[in-house]
């Protein structure tokens, strides 16, 4: 690729970018502070930082999402105004967001077409572009059929559309937010091979991610942002996932919790050949056994949308099981209210916290006693005792580290951190005896994840029986004592931690037996 090469736009395509001085204010909040980035063709440059450390601010404004307040954005040495997503297409810039924007009812070909002219007038010319897609995913190993829908895909596959769809419109640089949070550890690897061709054919990638062993393995240089600043650049090669971590939070940080021994005690929560539906009307859940002991972490593992959310809402009350039973220290809670099921010492930390975990309305006292607010010392004959919501919450805030201006806090005014601790708050601090955690640190940065590893290690220190739902294969590594592969509504198989490793974990999160796997040709 060269400067000379040029764009259906008639733009040269991106050798080198820079973003110089940039800075970006919203009301009270200084988001960007004079900011320096770049990025070369033929490189990766990982962008990290805690939340509300400023990527998403840095990437909306140079996808066109935001404009800067201050501040230059060169484009092989040329200053360029962008202004929308559709000045960024045409300057050869691409992003392929965390969340696809696919439509799944059509065709692969059909979405890459959207929104582009047709040689044809009004009448569409797929068959020019499924050629194209074809030429595409030759050159970069993407393997995709034209013909195929979005729905029959693979999430995997999907994103391989997202990355044909910014190809197909010539972009040469390619902003990658998060790309591999919901991918498993063998489609991970097939990503950082597209990604080494694209490299290798010139492209400049920009690589946004949580999971520092995937920084350290595929980018060249490494930019860390902290409360909106540029804290400095390194090659990646002079430096290791412990001194990057240290370096976003400041500190020195720790990334396994020390899980030691406990004693396995009696069994707290068991389900036998639980059924239920799906949102979609498919089946969500089928035939799901087994048994979570006190003083134990059992992990579940899997891609998103194979029965994780259904199995935490089946369990919870949130979703009617068809057949089957679920049994809470061998009482039958199959089908009871929510409320009934948690009044029986189960604490729930969801999946969608605003949603489910938060009334985002409310101060963060009041969320905190969104459980026991209708139970003595919170209330008395159908009357709040403010005095002791009040000191209940600054006790827990204080214990749990959670930042915010005052108890009166509004939680929709909290970062997302800070909205989880108060959720972990009002949860442990119920001393319960089951714990369901479902995704508990997903979108946290470094030291809010840290903190809520920390918190769910000591409870099953401390007995409690813990079910950690996660597509973070990391966290499952870490904090698990056996786990539990969920594959299309089905358990695959259990397995105890000292027995698992990422390639078995994945296969079976991919619906492969290990046994049944092909041998590998040398």
């Amino acid at each position: 690729m060269t400067e000379s090469t040029k764009l259906p736009s008639g733009q040269e395509r991106v050798t080198s970018l820079e973003m110089r001085g940039i800075t970006k204010r919203f009301p009270g909040v200084l988001a960007s502070d004079r900011v320096d980035f770049d990025v070369r063709a033929g490189e990766v440059h990982a962008l990290l930082g805690e939340n509300g450390a400023g990527k998403s601010t840095l990437m909306k404004i140079l996808y066109g999402l935001y404009r800067p307040d201050e501040g230059a954005i060169l484009l092989n040495g040329k200053p360029v105004a962008i202004s929308s997503p559709n000045d960024s297409i045409n300057l050869g810039i691409g992003m392929i967001h965390q969340h696809f924007m696919l439509v799944p009812t059509l065709t692969v070909a059909e979405n890459v077409a959207l929104g582009l002219p047709s040689s044809r007038g009004a009448l569409t010319d797929l068959d020019r572009v499924s050629k194209r897609i074809l030429e595409l995913a030759n050159i970069y190993g993407l393997k995709i059929d034209p013909d195929a829908y979005i729905w029959q895909l693979s999430v995997g596959q999907q994103q391989r559309v997202e990355i044909i769809k910014a190809l197909y419109r010539g972009a040469a640089l390619l902003i990658l937010d998060e790309p591999t949070a919901v991918l498993t550890p063998q489609e991970v690897d097939e990503l950082f091979v597209i990604m080494r061709q694209m490299v290798k054919d010139g492209h400049a990638l920009i690589f946004i991610s949580h999971k520092l062993h995937e920084v350290v393995e595929i980018s060249h240089r490494v930019t860390v942002l902290r409360d909106g600043r540029t804290i400095g650049t390194r090659p990646t090669a002079e430096t290791t996932k412990q001194d990057l971590a240290n370096w976003m939070v400041g500190r020195e940080v720790g990334f396994a919790p020390e899980r030691g021994k406990t004693k396995l005690g009696e069994v707290r929560l068991s389900l036998d050949r639980v059924h239920c539906g799906s949102d979609r009307g498919t089946p969500g859940l089928r035939g799901v056994s087994f048994e979570i002991c006190s003083g134990e972490i059992l992990g579940f593992a899997g891609v998103s949308g194979n029965g994780q959310r259904e199995l935490a809402e089946a369990i919870t009350g949130l979703r009617k099981v068809t057949s089957g039973r679920v049994y809470l220290e061998g009482q039958n809670i199959t089908n009871l209210a929510p409320g009934e099921i948690t009044d029986r010492m189960l604490s729930y930390i969801p999946e969608e916290r605003m949603r489910d975990g938060m009334i985002k309305d409310f101060t963060v006292a009041e969320n905190m006693v969104l459980r026991e607010h209708h139970k003595q010392p919170y209330s008395r004959s159908g009357f709040l005792n403010l005095r002791n919501i009040a000191s209940h919450a600054d006790r827990l805030i204080q214990k749990f580290q959670v930042k915010t201006p005052s108890r009166d806090t509004y939680a929709k005014n909290l970062s997302g951190g800070n909205i989880q601790k108060v959720i972990l708050a009002r949860e442990l601090s119920r001393n319960p005896r089951v714990i369901l955690a479902a995704q508990p640190t997903r979108g946290l940065d470094i030291g809010a994840t840290e903190y809520v590893r920390e918190q769910l290690i000591e409870q099953r220190n401390q007995g409690a029986a813990v079910m950690l739902v996660s597509e973070d294969l990391d966290e499952i590594l870490a904090l698990s004592d056996r786990i539990a592969v969920i594959y299309e509504g089905q358990i695959m198989d259990i397995v105890p931690r000292e027995n698992a490793t990422p390639e078995k974990l994945g296969l079976l999160m991919a619906g492969v037996h290990p046994e049944d796997a092909a041998p590998v040709v040398q």
